[in-house]
């Protein structure tokens, strides 16, 4: 009797252990994170992608079941802010956005993205990031509100097929990165050259200098060069006249030598790459270093590829403004968590996991992006990208967008002068004071010098 009754009991005992594993996991919770990224495919599809990776990685880590949502096209950066802000508001943006971290300090400030600096000391993935690059995360009170995603840095793109058929020898071009690096050759020689050579016929009038097509950080750096402040030591909103009046010199005088004429302005992306990738119509371009993949990929790949563009088209940091070093930008893009996040813990948790060298190296390499990481920089999958080795360097050269909440205003205000005198719609001086005027009407608080 004694061992009919013990039998069951062990049988039932070794059923309910069996059956624990399984009621644990059916009673497992299930978070829904959704990722939203702007991404220029196929080269920068990773900005997500990496996520679906280790997904199941971060799933075993934390005990979740994860339903990961990921949105990823190439919408226009105005609608696709404006998108996420509107979500925001209304509280039901996506747990994490991916933006430039110049929205940092708008955003920050607007309530739409949480500070990370107590969750951050808990991954220890986020000490492996390049110290600089925090300083480029920081909003208001310098709170971190973004972890990096990649840098890069905007160089001096120039066709070595013109410049040899304006006269410089083989040696002459490969020679001129160097001449850039070292303060030889400045900008204002870039735009003699380009002069030559339009006249000479090298070039169409109009073509001997392009830059980006629409608004972007990118021309800061001339103001920069120019001597130009855009914070003071309390925070504030800078307007440096002098500075701004000598970039609006400097373009009206080369649309008055015929270097450009506006031609590329408010143009399409595509037919811009189109007509600056294959070094056949424009002898001077300005742009990021993520063009170089791109235009690999999506311009010249029926004609070699990257080994095309190695034998057609070389690079540099942007030329001094006047005398000294060179000078670019980086502008790093950052994963910002929601506020309207249910799960930030979870959210964070992602993020570290796809912040390693493994997985930032797919999106660098492919997508010619400096990497963020120390470990990165000095694994053998980096150093091995020809381009990235020699891109790379330009990082010392590099200044960083404000993330102030009225950054976007004073941007605007500082392109619609640059406009102004490509199109030859205002000389310099005029374009100098509706830029001022339209500053102190939207800008409150801004140092008008």
């Amino acid at each position: 009797m004694k061992a009919r009754r013990i039998l069951p009991l062990l049988l039932i005992t070794a059923l309910v252990l069996s059956l624990a594993p399984l009621t644990t996991a059916l009673a497992q919770e299930t978070v829904n994170i959704r990722i939203r990224c702007k991404s220029t495919p196929p080269t920068e599809d990773w900005r997500c992608n990496n996520f679906a990776e280790v997904v199941e990685e971060v799933e075993a880590e934390l005990g979740i079941d994860i339903e990961l949502e990921l949105i990823q096209d190439n919408a226009a950066w105005g609608d696709y802010k404006q998108e996420f802000q509107l979500s925001a508001e209304a509280g039901e943006a996506v747990d994490i956005v991916l933006s430039g971290h110049e929205d940092i300090g708008a955003w920050a400030a607007a309530g739409f993205i949480i500070p990370l600096d107590e969750m951050i000391p808990n991954y220890p993935e986020f000490a492996d990031i390049v110290p600089s690059l925090w300083e480029s995360m920081k909003g208001p009170g310098g709170a971190i509100y973004g972890i990096p995603q990649d840098a890069e840095a905007r160089p001096l793109y120039f066709s070595k097929p013109l410049l040899s058929d304006l006269g410089w020898s083989d040696e002459e071009i490969e020679a001129l990165p160097e001449q850039i690096y070292s303060g030889e050759f400045t900008f204002a020689d870039m735009l003699d050259v380009a002069e030559q050579a339009v006249e000479e016929g090298v070039v169409e009038e109009g073509y001997g200098f392009w830059h980006r097509p629409v608004n972007g950080g990118d021309f800061l750096y001339f103001y920069a060069g120019m001597g130009g402040e855009v914070l003071d030591e309390e925070g504030n909103l800078v307007f440096d006249q002098d500075a701004a009046l000598k970039v609006f010199q400097m373009l009206e005088d080369a649309r008055n030598r015929g270097i450009m004429n506006g031609s590329h302005l408010g143009i399409e992306w595509p037919d811009w790459h189109t007509t600056v990738a294959p070094g056949e119509k424009v002898l001077f371009a300005t742009g990021g270093t993520w063009f170089w993949g791109d235009w690999a990929v999506n311009y010249v790949a029926d004609r070699g590829g990257e080994d095309y563009l190695w034998e057609n088209i070389g690079f540099a940091p942007i030329p001094a403004m006047e005398t000294g070093a060179p000078i670019t930008l980086t502008h790093p893009l950052a994963y910002m968590v929601s506020a309207s996040s249910d799960h930030p813990d979870v959210a964070l948790a992602l993020i570290a996991a796809i912040t390693t060298p493994e997985a930032n190296n797919r999106h660098a390499i492919g997508s010619a992006h400096l990497g963020i990481l120390n470990t990165q920089l000095e694994s053998a999958e980096y150093q091995e990208s020809e381009f990235l080795a020699a891109a790379h360097p330009m990082l010392d050269f590099a200044i960083f967008l404000p993330n102030h909440p009225n950054w976007g205003a004073w941007s605007e205000a500082y392109w619609s002068g640059i406009q102004a005198v490509e199109s030859g719609e205002l000389d310099a001086q005029a374009a100098l004071d509706v830029v001022v005027g339209r500053l102190q009407n939207e800008v409150e608080g801004i140092v008008i010098r």
